[in-house]
């Protein structure tokens, strides 16, 4: 079961994005994948239409239909927040930050990135014992 406080934290969102309940339309349908005989005999699938936006969203990543319910929620919610806010909505700004940890650094970074790794290396080899001496010399 889902913990309250993300029930309330979830209805504060939809509340600030604009997003009322009777803006959505619900339907239950039968899921399919994982789930055995239960998925199969419930309609535990959550289908979410926001009527004022026309962004449909359907879940079923559990095989609780109230669990189903509020994870079509969150998901709706990002999706109109992306919408709304476009970049600088959380999930834009999330692709962002990868985006620029993906980025190939450039030729001078590089350089300098070695540099760092060769003078590590020096420091290393001079702590080193010289081979051929034992500390009984």
């Amino acid at each position: 079961m889902i913990n309250t406080n993300k029930v309330t934290a979830l209805e504060k969102r939809l509340a600030a994005l604009g997003i009322k309940e009777t803006d959505l339309e619900e339907k239950f349908t039968r899921a399919s994948g994982h789930g055995g005989q239960k998925v199969n005999k419930t309609s535990s699938c959550v289908f979410l239409k926001h009527i004022p936006s026309g962004i449909m969203v359907k879940c079923s990543a559990d095989r609780l239909r109230e669990s189903n319910r509020f994870f079509a929620r969150r998901i709706l919610a990002d999706k109109i927040e992306e919408r709304i806010k476009g970049a600088k909505s959380e999930k834009a700004q999330k692709i962002h930050k990868l985006r620029k940890q993906k980025n190939r650094r450039s030729k001078k970074a590089k350089e300098k990135v070695l540099l760092l790794k060769r003078i590590k290396s020096e420091k290393k080899q001079l702590r080193k014992k010289p081979e051929g001496r034992t500390d009984c010399d």
